[in-house]
């Protein structure tokens, strides 16, 4: 009965730390969640004032770039919050999605100049925004309790369209970058050196292109379960009412 007594008090004692730490939390979530959409939202703009003033696409990525590069750089945080259990959301899925996003961002569209006019660069780039504006303020709204249903909607119904549109204009984008990354043998390594190690750039983005063959479904998937689950869910509470 001692023991019983001792485990029920170190138990309690748990979930006040959870209930005292889960206030704040819920305000880094709901910051977090508000910064990106406005970023998002920035970048959007910036997208269609762009647009309008050139009336062309060339020269968007690097009008756009920096702002870009931060905020997708920020979103590493995400992985974070999955670790530490501040979200019910995969790490592996947080993980792959979040560092695809990173590597195109940064080891392709970055840093090979010479496909950043590309229009399946624009593709990915548009199919991003409205993903990244539609999700942030979806956990926005949510961590506030005022969820509007457009955006409720918006999130489980727009990635249909938008998550295959970014995953071809990355594929894309990807497949324009190879002869530029074979003729320069860029970020490549060459044996001999010091470290006898070698390393193909061209090879690695071939590898990465294939990787979505799997992943892709596996994530798309995963997406149409989250959105049945939603919208089971939505028409038995009708049905009850």
């Amino acid at each position: 009965m001692a023991s019983s007594e001792e485990d029920g008090s170190a138990e309690d004692k748990e979930n006040n730390k959870k209930k005292t730490k889960r206030p704040f939390v819920t305000a880094w979530l709901t910051i977090y969640n508000i910064v990106m959409t406005a970023g998002w939202m920035v970048l959007a703009v910036a997208m269609i004032r762009f647009y309008i003033q050139k009336g062309t696409h060339k020269g968007l990525y690097k009008s756009i770039s920096r702002t870009l590069k931060f905020f997708q750089t920020f979103a590493l945080l995400e992985i974070f919050h999955c670790a530490f259990g501040m979200v019910r959301t995969s790490v592996i899925v947080t993980g792959v999605q979040v560092c695809s996003r990173i590597f195109m961002v940064w080891f392709v569209t970055h840093s090979i100049k010479q496909i950043q006019n590309e229009e399946s660069v624009l593709l990915f780039l548009v199919a991003w925004t409205v993903t990244e504006i539609t999700r942030y303020s979806f956990y926005t709204f949510s961590l506030l309790n005022h969820l509007p249903y457009f955006i409720k909607w918006a999130r489980y119904n727009l990635f249909i369209v938008l998550y295959p549109v970014g995953v071809a204009g990355e594929l894309l984008t990807i497949y324009a970058a190879l002869p530029y990354v074979r003729k320069s043998g860029m970020l490549s390594v060459r044996l001999p050196n010091k470290y006898n190690v070698s390393f193909d750039y061209y090879i690695c983005l071939i590898i990465v292109m294939l990787s979505y063959i799997p992943l892709f479904p596996q994530l798309f998937f995963h997406m149409l379960r989250q959105r049945r689950k939603v919208l089971h869910g939505e028409v038995m509470v009708e049905k009850e009412d």
